[in-house]
Protein backbone atom coordinates (compact mmCIF):
# COMPACT_ATOMS: atom_id res chain seq x y z
CA UNK A 1 0.00 0.00 0.00
CA UNK A 2 2.90 1.92 0.87
CA UNK A 3 3.93 2.09 -3.15
CA UNK A 4 0.73 2.56 -4.29
CA UNK A 5 0.00 5.85 -1.61
CA UNK A 6 3.56 7.41 -2.52
CA UNK A 7 2.68 7.52 -6.33
CA UNK A 8 -0.62 8.91 -5.25
CA UNK A 9 1.38 11.55 -3.30
CA UNK A 10 3.53 12.99 -6.12
CA UNK A 11 0.57 12.89 -8.47
CA UNK A 12 -1.74 14.79 -5.80
CA UNK A 13 0.67 17.13 -4.76
CA UNK A 14 1.63 17.98 -8.99
CA UNK A 15 -2.14 18.57 -9.55
CA UNK A 16 -3.24 20.35 -6.66
CA UNK A 17 -3.77 23.42 -7.71
CA UNK A 18 -1.66 25.82 -5.35
CA UNK A 19 -4.26 28.56 -4.73
CA UNK A 20 -7.44 29.43 -3.25
CA UNK A 21 -10.37 31.32 -4.94
CA UNK A 22 -14.05 31.89 -4.76
CA UNK A 23 -14.74 32.42 -8.29
CA UNK A 24 -14.36 35.85 -10.19
CA UNK A 25 -17.07 38.60 -10.79
CA UNK A 26 -14.59 41.14 -11.96
CA UNK A 27 -11.89 40.85 -14.32
CA UNK A 28 -9.21 42.86 -15.38
CA UNK A 29 -7.73 43.68 -18.50
CA UNK A 30 -4.88 44.81 -18.98
CA UNK A 31 -4.62 44.10 -22.96
CA UNK A 32 -7.52 46.32 -23.54
CA UNK A 33 -6.83 49.81 -23.15
CA UNK A 34 -8.65 52.27 -21.17
CA UNK A 35 -9.27 55.74 -21.35
CA UNK A 36 -11.65 58.62 -19.89
CA UNK A 37 -15.21 57.11 -20.62
CA UNK A 38 -13.90 53.62 -21.20
CA UNK A 39 -11.80 52.46 -17.81
CA UNK A 40 -15.03 49.86 -16.56
CA UNK A 41 -13.94 46.81 -14.99
CA UNK A 42 -15.40 43.71 -16.89
CA UNK A 43 -18.05 42.75 -14.31
CA UNK A 44 -20.57 39.90 -14.61
CA UNK A 45 -23.99 40.80 -14.55
CA UNK A 46 -27.18 39.63 -13.54
CA UNK A 47 -29.60 39.63 -15.48
CA UNK A 48 -33.69 38.72 -14.61
CA UNK A 49 -36.42 37.85 -16.76
CA UNK A 50 -39.74 38.57 -16.54
CA UNK A 51 -42.74 37.21 -19.20
CA UNK A 52 -45.85 38.66 -19.32
CA UNK A 53 -45.24 40.60 -15.61
CA UNK A 54 -44.28 36.97 -14.32
CA UNK A 55 -40.62 36.04 -13.36
CA UNK A 56 -39.08 33.39 -15.59
CA UNK A 57 -35.32 33.32 -15.06
CA UNK A 58 -32.15 35.14 -14.44
CA UNK A 59 -29.13 34.92 -17.16
CA UNK A 60 -25.54 36.18 -16.32
CA UNK A 61 -24.27 38.58 -19.03
CA UNK A 62 -20.75 40.67 -18.90
CA UNK A 63 -20.94 44.73 -18.82
CA UNK A 64 -18.76 46.64 -21.11
CA UNK A 65 -15.69 48.89 -20.52
CA UNK A 66 -17.60 51.53 -21.40
CA UNK A 67 -21.39 53.13 -20.12
CA UNK A 68 -22.25 54.42 -16.44
CA UNK A 69 -21.14 51.70 -13.61
CA UNK A 70 -23.84 48.72 -12.87
CA UNK A 71 -25.97 49.16 -9.93
CA UNK A 72 -25.17 46.51 -7.15
CA UNK A 73 -28.27 46.29 -5.42
CA UNK A 74 -31.22 44.45 -6.83
CA UNK A 75 -34.09 46.70 -5.70
CA UNK A 76 -32.55 49.51 -7.21
CA UNK A 77 -32.55 47.90 -10.86
CA UNK A 78 -34.81 49.64 -13.01
CA UNK A 79 -37.22 46.65 -14.19
CA UNK A 80 -37.38 48.10 -18.03
CA UNK A 81 -39.42 46.46 -20.96
CA UNK A 82 -37.61 44.89 -23.85
CA UNK A 83 -37.74 45.39 -27.68
CA UNK A 84 -36.38 43.82 -30.51
CA UNK A 85 -33.75 46.34 -32.81
CA UNK A 86 -34.52 47.09 -36.30
CA UNK A 87 -31.86 46.38 -37.96
CA UNK A 88 -31.21 43.33 -35.72
CA UNK A 89 -27.44 44.71 -35.55
CA UNK A 90 -28.48 48.21 -34.33
CA UNK A 91 -25.92 49.18 -36.71
CA UNK A 92 -27.55 51.83 -38.55
CA UNK A 93 -30.41 54.23 -36.81
CA UNK A 94 -33.52 52.05 -35.33
CA UNK A 95 -37.13 52.05 -37.36
CA UNK A 96 -38.58 51.86 -34.70
CA UNK A 97 -38.47 54.99 -32.20
CA UNK A 98 -38.07 54.04 -28.36
CA UNK A 99 -39.39 55.34 -25.33
CA UNK A 100 -36.97 54.17 -22.55
CA UNK A 101 -36.72 50.39 -23.53
CA UNK A 102 -34.16 48.15 -23.23
CA UNK A 103 -32.98 47.16 -26.98
CA UNK A 104 -31.92 43.44 -27.78
CA UNK A 105 -29.28 43.56 -30.77
CA UNK A 106 -27.18 40.98 -32.66
CA UNK A 107 -23.74 41.17 -32.21
CA UNK A 108 -23.36 42.24 -36.09
CA UNK A 109 -20.71 43.48 -37.75
CA UNK A 110 -19.98 47.33 -36.45
CA UNK A 111 -18.63 47.68 -32.88
CA UNK A 112 -19.52 47.55 -29.84
CA UNK A 113 -19.61 51.48 -29.36
CA UNK A 114 -21.51 52.07 -32.53
CA UNK A 115 -24.79 50.50 -31.40
CA UNK A 116 -24.04 51.91 -27.98
CA UNK A 117 -24.47 55.38 -29.26
CA UNK A 118 -27.27 54.44 -31.96
CA UNK A 119 -29.09 53.09 -28.99
CA UNK A 120 -29.00 55.91 -27.07
CA UNK A 121 -30.02 58.54 -30.11
CA UNK A 122 -32.81 56.30 -30.54
CA UNK A 123 -34.05 56.62 -27.46
CA UNK A 124 -33.22 52.96 -25.26
CA UNK A 125 -31.99 53.30 -22.14
CA UNK A 126 -29.65 50.04 -22.15
CA UNK A 127 -28.54 47.90 -24.48
CA UNK A 128 -28.38 44.22 -24.55
CA UNK A 129 -26.21 42.47 -27.16
CA UNK A 130 -26.54 38.71 -27.89
CA UNK A 131 -23.25 37.23 -28.93
CA UNK A 132 -22.83 35.31 -31.68
CA UNK A 133 -21.12 32.45 -29.33
CA UNK A 134 -21.89 30.53 -26.61
CA UNK A 135 -19.30 32.16 -24.31
CA UNK A 136 -19.25 36.07 -23.97
CA UNK A 137 -16.85 38.38 -24.93
CA UNK A 138 -15.33 41.70 -23.72
CA UNK A 139 -16.84 44.66 -24.91
CA UNK A 140 -13.92 46.95 -25.82
CA UNK A 141 -13.92 50.54 -27.26
CA UNK A 142 -11.69 51.13 -30.32
CA UNK A 143 -9.33 54.22 -30.26
CA UNK A 144 -11.09 56.85 -32.28
CA UNK A 145 -14.67 55.51 -30.54
CA UNK A 146 -16.95 58.42 -29.03
CA UNK A 147 -17.20 56.67 -25.69
CA UNK A 148 -19.41 59.91 -24.26
CA UNK A 149 -22.18 56.66 -23.83
CA UNK A 150 -24.64 57.48 -21.33
CA UNK A 151 -26.35 53.90 -21.14
CA UNK A 152 -25.79 50.97 -19.69
CA UNK A 153 -23.98 47.73 -22.50
CA UNK A 154 -24.25 44.23 -21.44
CA UNK A 155 -23.57 40.84 -23.55
CA UNK A 156 -25.80 37.93 -23.36
CA UNK A 157 -24.75 34.46 -24.58
CA UNK A 158 -26.22 33.30 -27.78
CA UNK A 159 -28.48 31.04 -26.18
CA UNK A 160 -29.89 33.13 -24.00
CA UNK A 161 -30.24 35.89 -26.31
CA UNK A 162 -32.09 33.85 -28.66
CA UNK A 163 -34.86 32.69 -25.50
CA UNK A 164 -35.16 36.33 -25.19
CA UNK A 165 -36.19 37.11 -28.92
CA UNK A 166 -38.39 34.12 -29.35
CA UNK A 167 -40.09 35.33 -26.02
CA UNK A 168 -40.46 39.08 -28.28
CA UNK A 169 -41.59 36.96 -31.14
CA UNK A 170 -44.03 35.23 -29.67
CA UNK A 171 -46.10 38.46 -29.10
CA UNK A 172 -45.35 38.24 -24.76
CA UNK A 173 -44.23 41.04 -23.14
CA UNK A 174 -40.46 40.97 -21.62
CA UNK A 175 -39.10 42.74 -19.46
CA UNK A 176 -35.47 42.56 -17.54
CA UNK A 177 -33.42 44.45 -14.87
CA UNK A 178 -29.49 45.05 -14.77
CA UNK A 179 -27.22 44.82 -12.02
CA UNK A 180 -24.03 43.34 -10.48
CA UNK A 181 -24.44 42.46 -6.85
CA UNK A 182 -21.02 42.28 -4.65
CA UNK A 183 -19.68 39.58 -2.55
CA UNK A 184 -19.33 39.85 1.24
CA UNK A 185 -16.28 41.13 2.59
CA UNK A 186 -16.15 37.47 4.16
CA UNK A 187 -18.42 34.22 3.82
CA UNK A 188 -18.76 31.49 6.07
CA UNK A 189 -17.22 28.91 3.51
CA UNK A 190 -14.08 30.43 3.75
CA UNK A 191 -14.07 30.34 7.64
CA UNK A 192 -15.01 26.57 7.48
CA UNK A 193 -12.10 26.19 5.03
CA UNK A 194 -9.65 27.70 6.71
CA UNK A 195 -10.95 25.61 9.68
CA UNK A 196 -11.01 22.22 8.18
CA UNK A 197 -7.41 23.21 6.69
CA UNK A 198 -5.89 23.84 10.16
CA UNK A 199 -7.44 20.99 11.57
CA UNK A 200 -6.57 18.57 8.73
CA UNK A 201 -2.75 19.67 9.47
CA UNK A 202 -3.28 19.33 13.16
CA UNK A 203 -4.66 15.95 12.98
CA UNK A 204 -1.82 15.04 10.78
CA UNK A 205 0.98 16.19 12.40
CA UNK A 206 -0.43 14.70 15.84
CA UNK A 207 -0.33 11.10 14.22
CA UNK A 208 3.07 11.76 12.25
CA UNK A 209 4.84 12.96 15.73
CA UNK A 210 3.07 10.11 17.53
CA UNK A 211 4.44 7.47 15.21
CA UNK A 212 7.77 8.87 15.22
CA UNK A 213 7.97 8.61 19.63
CA UNK A 214 6.83 5.28 18.90
CA UNK A 215 9.22 4.00 17.24
CA UNK A 216 12.01 6.18 18.89
CA UNK A 217 10.66 4.41 22.09
CA UNK A 218 10.80 1.32 20.68
CA UNK A 219 14.63 2.28 19.64
CA UNK A 220 15.31 3.34 22.62
CA UNK A 221 14.10 0.44 24.29
CA UNK A 222 16.22 -2.09 22.51
CA UNK A 223 20.08 0.05 22.37
CA UNK A 224 19.38 -0.08 26.57
CA UNK A 225 18.83 -3.91 26.13
CA UNK A 226 22.05 -3.80 24.25
CA UNK A 227 19.81 -5.79 21.45
CA UNK A 228 21.56 -6.95 17.97
CA UNK A 229 17.86 -7.27 16.53
CA UNK A 230 17.97 -3.25 16.74
CA UNK A 231 19.22 -2.52 13.41
CA UNK A 232 16.36 -4.86 12.06
CA UNK A 233 13.18 -3.44 13.84
CA UNK A 234 14.57 -0.02 12.82
CA UNK A 235 14.38 -0.44 9.73
CA UNK A 236 10.90 -2.22 9.30
CA UNK A 237 9.89 0.59 11.64
CA UNK A 238 10.90 3.40 9.05
CA UNK A 239 9.94 1.32 5.72
CA UNK A 240 6.34 2.82 6.19
CA UNK A 241 7.93 6.33 5.36
CA UNK A 242 9.23 8.10 2.69
CA UNK A 243 11.83 10.98 3.51
CA UNK A 244 11.76 13.83 0.81
CA UNK A 245 15.65 14.70 -0.33
CA UNK A 246 16.73 17.78 -0.99
CA UNK A 247 16.87 16.48 -5.09
CA UNK A 248 13.35 15.31 -5.04
CA UNK A 249 12.73 18.38 -3.40
CA UNK A 250 14.28 20.48 -6.33
CA UNK A 251 12.88 18.05 -9.41
CA UNK A 252 9.46 18.90 -7.83
CA UNK A 253 9.60 22.22 -9.52
CA UNK A 254 10.63 20.30 -12.84
CA UNK A 255 7.82 17.40 -12.86
CA UNK A 256 4.97 19.48 -11.38
CA UNK A 257 5.57 21.97 -14.49
CA UNK A 258 5.35 19.77 -17.07
CA UNK A 259 2.83 17.78 -15.63
CA UNK A 260 0.58 21.27 -15.04
CA UNK A 261 1.31 21.91 -18.78
CA UNK A 262 0.52 18.88 -19.87
CA UNK A 263 -2.78 19.06 -17.86
CA UNK A 264 -3.70 23.00 -19.48
CA UNK A 265 -3.17 21.03 -23.18
CA UNK A 266 -5.10 18.15 -22.45
CA UNK A 267 -7.81 19.59 -19.95
CA UNK A 268 -10.82 17.66 -21.80
CA UNK A 269 -13.81 16.15 -20.38
CA UNK A 270 -12.06 12.35 -20.77
CA UNK A 271 -9.17 13.75 -19.00
CA UNK A 272 -10.61 15.45 -16.08
CA UNK A 273 -12.37 11.58 -15.62
CA UNK A 274 -8.62 9.87 -15.12
CA UNK A 275 -8.12 12.22 -12.39
CA UNK A 276 -11.39 11.41 -11.09
CA UNK A 277 -10.24 7.50 -10.83
CA UNK A 278 -7.03 8.54 -9.63
CA UNK A 279 -8.90 11.13 -7.10
CA UNK A 280 -11.41 7.85 -5.81
CA UNK A 281 -7.79 5.73 -5.28
CA UNK A 282 -5.60 7.42 -3.64
CA UNK A 283 -8.80 8.33 -1.42
CA UNK A 284 -9.87 4.70 -0.74
CA UNK A 285 -6.23 4.26 0.37
CA UNK A 286 -6.52 7.16 2.39
CA UNK A 287 -9.67 6.66 3.78
CA UNK A 288 -9.00 2.74 4.85
CA UNK A 289 -5.98 3.82 6.16
CA UNK A 290 -7.32 6.62 8.50
CA UNK A 291 -10.61 4.28 9.43
CA UNK A 292 -7.92 1.17 10.01
CA UNK A 293 -6.17 3.67 12.79
CA UNK A 294 -8.82 4.99 14.13
CA UNK A 295 -10.60 2.01 14.84
CA UNK A 296 -7.55 -0.11 16.12
CA UNK A 297 -7.23 2.43 19.06
CA UNK A 298 -10.61 0.99 20.67
CA UNK A 299 -10.27 -2.43 22.49
CA UNK A 300 -12.61 -4.06 20.48
CA UNK A 301 -11.04 -3.81 17.21
CA UNK A 302 -7.87 -4.70 18.17
CA UNK A 303 -8.32 -8.34 17.48
CA UNK A 304 -8.77 -7.79 14.17
CA UNK A 305 -6.27 -5.60 13.66
CA UNK A 306 -3.58 -7.61 14.84
CA UNK A 307 -5.03 -11.38 13.14
CA UNK A 308 -3.83 -11.34 9.34
CA UNK A 309 -4.54 -13.16 6.22
CA UNK A 310 -2.64 -13.02 2.79
CA UNK A 311 -4.47 -11.37 -0.13
CA UNK A 312 -3.02 -12.40 -3.53
CA UNK A 313 -0.94 -9.31 -4.67
CA UNK A 314 -1.38 -7.62 -1.65
CA UNK A 315 0.30 -9.86 0.84
CA UNK A 316 -0.25 -10.08 4.67
CA UNK A 317 -3.53 -7.99 5.06
CA UNK A 318 -5.31 -7.59 8.53
CA UNK A 319 -9.05 -8.75 9.19
CA UNK A 320 -10.15 -5.38 10.04
CA UNK A 321 -8.74 -4.17 6.88
CA UNK A 322 -10.42 -6.53 4.94
CA UNK A 323 -13.78 -5.59 6.72
CA UNK A 324 -13.12 -1.62 6.55
CA UNK A 325 -12.13 -1.47 2.40
CA UNK A 326 -15.80 -2.52 0.52
CA UNK A 327 -16.97 0.90 2.67
CA UNK A 328 -14.38 2.99 1.83
CA UNK A 329 -14.90 1.57 -2.05
CA UNK A 330 -18.06 2.14 -1.87
CA UNK A 331 -17.94 5.87 -0.42
CA UNK A 332 -15.68 6.75 -3.08
CA UNK A 333 -17.64 5.21 -6.07
CA UNK A 334 -21.12 7.09 -4.96
CA UNK A 335 -19.18 10.25 -4.58
CA UNK A 336 -17.76 9.86 -8.45
CA UNK A 337 -21.26 8.71 -9.70
CA UNK A 338 -22.77 11.28 -7.89
CA UNK A 339 -20.45 14.15 -7.73
CA UNK A 340 -22.12 16.57 -9.68
CA UNK A 341 -25.24 16.78 -7.15
CA UNK A 342 -25.53 19.62 -4.78
CA UNK A 343 -24.25 17.84 -1.67
CA UNK A 344 -21.31 15.65 -3.41
CA UNK A 345 -18.48 18.50 -1.95
CA UNK A 346 -19.14 16.65 1.37
CA UNK A 347 -17.95 13.35 0.01
CA UNK A 348 -15.02 15.26 -1.86
CA UNK A 349 -13.67 16.79 1.38
CA UNK A 350 -13.73 13.64 3.67
CA UNK A 351 -12.58 11.79 0.72
CA UNK A 352 -9.58 14.96 0.54
CA UNK A 353 -9.22 15.50 3.93
CA UNK A 354 -8.33 11.55 4.90
CA UNK A 355 -5.84 11.05 2.03
CA UNK A 356 -3.96 14.74 3.20
CA UNK A 357 -3.90 13.16 6.68
CA UNK A 358 -2.80 9.80 5.28
CA UNK A 359 -0.25 11.48 2.89
CA UNK A 360 1.32 13.74 5.96
CA UNK A 361 1.94 10.34 7.77
CA UNK A 362 4.10 8.64 5.31
CA UNK A 363 5.76 11.32 3.36
CA UNK A 364 8.05 13.29 5.61
CA UNK A 365 10.90 16.23 5.10
CA UNK A 366 13.78 14.69 7.22
CA UNK A 367 15.26 18.13 8.27
CA UNK A 368 14.58 22.29 8.19
CA UNK A 369 17.11 22.07 5.39
CA UNK A 370 15.04 19.71 2.57
CA UNK A 371 11.66 21.82 3.85
CA UNK A 372 13.16 25.13 3.23
CA UNK A 373 14.70 24.03 -0.22
CA UNK A 374 11.10 22.20 -1.22
CA UNK A 375 8.71 25.16 0.24
CA UNK A 376 11.04 27.46 -1.59
CA UNK A 377 10.66 25.94 -4.49
CA UNK A 378 6.69 25.10 -4.21
CA UNK A 379 6.83 28.88 -3.51
CA UNK A 380 8.31 30.00 -6.82
CA UNK A 381 6.34 27.51 -8.85
CA UNK A 382 2.89 28.87 -7.17
CA UNK A 383 3.51 32.29 -8.17
CA UNK A 384 4.60 31.49 -11.42
CA UNK A 385 1.56 29.45 -13.00
CA UNK A 386 -0.44 31.94 -10.99
CA UNK A 387 0.24 34.76 -12.35
CA UNK A 388 3.47 34.82 -14.30
CA UNK A 389 2.16 32.26 -16.50
CA UNK A 390 -0.29 34.73 -18.03
CA UNK A 391 2.53 36.32 -20.23
CA UNK A 392 3.48 32.65 -21.96
CA UNK A 393 -0.36 31.60 -21.88
CA UNK A 394 -2.39 34.72 -21.71
CA UNK A 395 -4.41 32.98 -18.65
CA UNK A 396 -3.39 31.75 -15.72
CA UNK A 397 -2.26 27.78 -16.68
CA UNK A 398 -2.98 26.93 -12.82
CA UNK A 399 -6.65 28.45 -12.32
CA UNK A 400 -7.48 27.27 -15.82
CA UNK A 401 -6.31 23.58 -14.73
CA UNK A 402 -8.32 24.24 -11.26
CA UNK A 403 -11.45 25.06 -12.39
CA UNK A 404 -11.55 22.30 -15.07
CA UNK A 405 -12.14 24.91 -18.08
CA UNK A 406 -12.77 23.31 -21.59
CA UNK A 407 -13.80 19.98 -20.07
CA UNK A 408 -17.62 20.53 -19.07
CA UNK A 409 -16.66 19.63 -15.28
CA UNK A 410 -17.02 21.96 -12.51
CA UNK A 411 -13.02 22.06 -11.34
CA UNK A 412 -10.59 18.98 -10.83
CA UNK A 413 -11.36 17.15 -7.60
CA UNK A 414 -7.80 17.82 -5.96
CA UNK A 415 -9.39 20.19 -3.91
CA UNK A 416 -11.20 21.07 -0.60
CA UNK A 417 -14.35 22.81 -1.37
CA UNK A 418 -17.35 24.71 0.23
CA UNK A 419 -20.04 26.54 -1.09
CA UNK A 420 -20.35 30.00 -0.39
CA UNK A 421 -23.56 30.49 2.13
CA UNK A 422 -24.12 34.24 1.59
CA UNK A 423 -22.94 35.25 -1.68
CA UNK A 424 -25.53 36.05 -4.49
CA UNK A 425 -23.69 35.01 -7.18
CA UNK A 426 -22.95 31.48 -5.38
CA UNK A 427 -19.94 29.28 -6.29
CA UNK A 428 -17.60 27.34 -4.00
CA UNK A 429 -14.52 28.49 -2.15
CA UNK A 430 -11.73 26.09 -2.56
CA UNK A 431 -8.15 25.17 -1.84
CA UNK A 432 -5.74 23.27 -3.59
CA UNK A 433 -4.64 19.65 -1.56
CA UNK A 434 -0.90 21.41 -2.34
CA UNK A 435 -1.43 24.24 0.17
CA UNK A 436 -1.84 22.25 2.81
CA UNK A 437 0.24 19.34 1.98
CA UNK A 438 3.49 21.29 1.21
CA UNK A 439 3.42 23.03 4.66
CA UNK A 440 1.83 20.57 6.52
CA UNK A 441 5.28 18.76 5.90
CA UNK A 442 7.06 21.27 8.16
CA UNK A 443 4.71 21.82 10.73
CA UNK A 444 4.62 18.03 10.96
CA UNK A 445 8.16 17.91 11.22
CA UNK A 446 8.05 20.75 13.85
CA UNK A 447 5.88 18.64 16.13
CA UNK A 448 7.81 15.46 15.74
CA UNK A 449 11.50 17.67 16.78
CA UNK A 450 9.12 18.51 19.98
CA UNK A 451 8.15 15.43 21.20
CA UNK A 452 11.21 13.44 20.59
CA UNK A 453 13.32 16.56 22.20
CA UNK A 454 10.31 16.22 25.21
CA UNK A 455 9.55 19.86 24.56
CA UNK A 456 6.31 21.33 26.18
CA UNK A 457 3.73 23.61 23.78
CA UNK A 458 5.34 26.31 25.14
CA UNK A 459 8.85 25.92 24.46
CA UNK A 460 8.77 23.57 21.39
CA UNK A 461 8.12 24.46 17.82
CA UNK A 462 4.84 23.07 16.68
CA UNK A 463 2.73 25.66 18.23
CA UNK A 464 4.67 28.66 16.84
CA UNK A 465 4.99 26.48 13.51
CA UNK A 466 0.94 25.94 13.24
CA UNK A 467 0.06 29.52 13.89
CA UNK A 468 1.78 30.64 11.59
CA UNK A 469 0.32 28.20 9.06
CA UNK A 470 -2.95 29.82 9.94
CA UNK A 471 -1.89 33.50 9.87
CA UNK A 472 -0.61 32.69 6.07
CA UNK A 473 -4.11 30.89 4.96
CA UNK A 474 -5.89 33.61 6.48
CA UNK A 475 -3.97 36.56 5.05
CA UNK A 476 -4.43 34.63 1.66
CA UNK A 477 -8.07 34.77 2.18
CA UNK A 478 -8.13 38.57 2.91
CA UNK A 479 -5.96 39.21 0.21
CA UNK A 480 -8.49 37.16 -1.70
CA UNK A 481 -11.51 39.57 -1.05
CA UNK A 482 -9.34 42.03 -1.57
CA UNK A 483 -8.66 41.36 -4.96
CA UNK A 484 -13.07 40.19 -5.86
CA UNK A 485 -12.35 36.48 -5.71
CA UNK A 486 -9.68 36.23 -8.22
CA UNK A 487 -7.81 33.34 -7.54
CA UNK A 488 -4.57 33.70 -5.10
CA UNK A 489 -0.96 31.73 -5.29
CA UNK A 490 -1.50 30.57 -0.97
CA UNK A 491 1.74 29.68 -0.78
CA UNK A 492 3.06 33.17 -1.45
CA UNK A 493 1.67 34.08 1.58
CA UNK A 494 1.82 30.82 3.75
CA UNK A 495 5.66 30.11 3.12
CA UNK A 496 7.50 33.26 4.72
CA UNK A 497 5.04 32.83 7.77
CA UNK A 498 5.40 29.01 8.16
CA UNK A 499 9.28 28.76 6.89
CA UNK A 500 10.27 32.68 8.41
CA UNK A 501 9.11 31.82 11.86
CA UNK A 502 10.54 28.53 12.22
CA UNK A 503 14.05 29.55 11.16
CA UNK A 504 13.60 32.93 13.02
CA UNK A 505 12.83 30.79 15.94
CA UNK A 506 14.91 28.22 15.69
CA UNK A 507 18.22 30.71 15.21
CA UNK A 508 17.09 32.87 18.30
CA UNK A 509 17.17 29.71 20.53
CA UNK A 510 20.27 28.20 19.01
CA UNK A 511 18.62 25.21 17.46
CA UNK A 512 19.27 26.22 13.51
CA UNK A 513 22.00 23.92 13.66
CA UNK A 514 20.43 20.57 14.61
CA UNK A 515 17.28 21.44 13.04
CA UNK A 516 18.78 22.37 9.56
CA UNK A 517 21.41 19.45 9.28
CA UNK A 518 20.11 16.34 11.96
CA UNK A 519 16.22 17.36 12.09
CA UNK A 520 16.51 15.29 15.30
CA UNK A 521 17.76 16.26 19.10
CA UNK A 522 20.82 14.86 20.29
CA UNK A 523 20.04 10.78 21.56
CA UNK A 524 23.66 10.28 23.33
CA UNK A 525 23.21 6.19 23.55
CA UNK A 526 21.78 5.46 20.01
CA UNK A 527 25.81 6.39 18.33
CA UNK A 528 27.82 4.97 21.11
CA UNK A 529 25.95 1.34 20.83
CA UNK A 530 25.34 1.54 17.22
CA UNK A 531 29.17 1.60 16.40
CA UNK A 532 29.89 -2.07 17.71
CA UNK A 533 27.21 -3.43 15.76
CA UNK A 534 27.87 -2.02 12.38
CA UNK A 535 31.02 -3.49 13.12
CA UNK A 536 29.38 -7.08 13.48
CA UNK A 537 27.70 -6.70 10.21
Amino acid sequence: MEINIVFIVILIVILSAGFVSAGDIVHQDNVAPKRPGCANNFVLVKVPIWIDGLENTEYVGVGARFGPTMESKEKLANHTRLALADPPDCCSKPRNQLTGEVILVHRGNCSFTVKANVAEEAGASAILIINNQTELFKMVCESDADVNIKIPAVMLPQDAGSNLENHINNNTRVSVAFYSPKRPAVDIAEVFLWLMAVGTILLASYWSAWTAKEVAIEQDKLLKDASEEFLQVGSAGSSGFVDINTMSAVLFVVFASCFLVMLYKLMSFWFVEVLVVLFCIGGVEGLQMCLVALLSSFSWFQRFAESFIKVPFFGAVSHLTLAVCPFCIAFAVVWAVYRRISFAWIRQDILGIALIITVLQIVRVPNLKVGTVLLGCAFLYDIFWVFASKWLFHESVMIVVARGDRSGEDGIPMLLKIPRMFDPWGGYSVIGFGDIILPGLLVAFSLRYDWLANMNLRAGYFVWAMTAYGLGLLVTYVALNLMDGHGQPALLYIVPFTLGTFITLGKKRGDLKTLWTQGEPERPCPHLQLQPLQQKD
